[in-house]
């Protein structure tokens, strides 16, 4: 199976100090012949969250180097997948702005052959991990 991380999953799984790091890991390392995924959204959202020194103590070069050395990881490599969704492709469930970029990154999953992969339950149609 091909999943796409979300902002929220690449997170847990990529900052040990994380309050679901060992949910996102052991679901992860517990699928290994499954394929995982980023794109822009889910990078950029990585290093703009993690990038902020007063909640996690790292600059955005930090962030960024942090992001790069879980990309690269061998044994379980991330694939980065190009979002050449524009707005037509929005799902019409997406009424509020808050849902925008989770409808966003569905449909960008669905287009590229896999489920968006969560931790936000209120993602219809996600794959909202254990």
């Amino acid at each position: 199976m091909k999943y796409l991380l979300d902002v929220s999953l690449l997170i847990a799984y990529g900052f040990r100090k994380h309050g679901c790091h060992d949910r996102a890991s052991a679901w992860i390392l517990s699928r290994k012949d499954d394929c995982f995924c980023t794109c822009s959204i889910t990078e950029l959202g990585f290093v703009r969250i993690l990038g902020n020194v007063r909640a996690y103590g790292m600059d955005v070069a930090h962030a960024r180097v942090l992001l790069m050395e879980l990309k690269a990881w061998r044994s379980l490599p991330l694939v980065f997948i190009p979002d050449e969704n524009d707005i037509s492709f929005l799902p019409t469930w997406a009424k509020s702005p808050s849902q925008t970029t989770d409808a966003h990154l569905l449909q960008l999953a669905k287009t590229n052959g896999a489920m968006l992969a969560t931790l936000d339950e209120r993602i219809p149609g996600a794959w909202l991990i254990p």
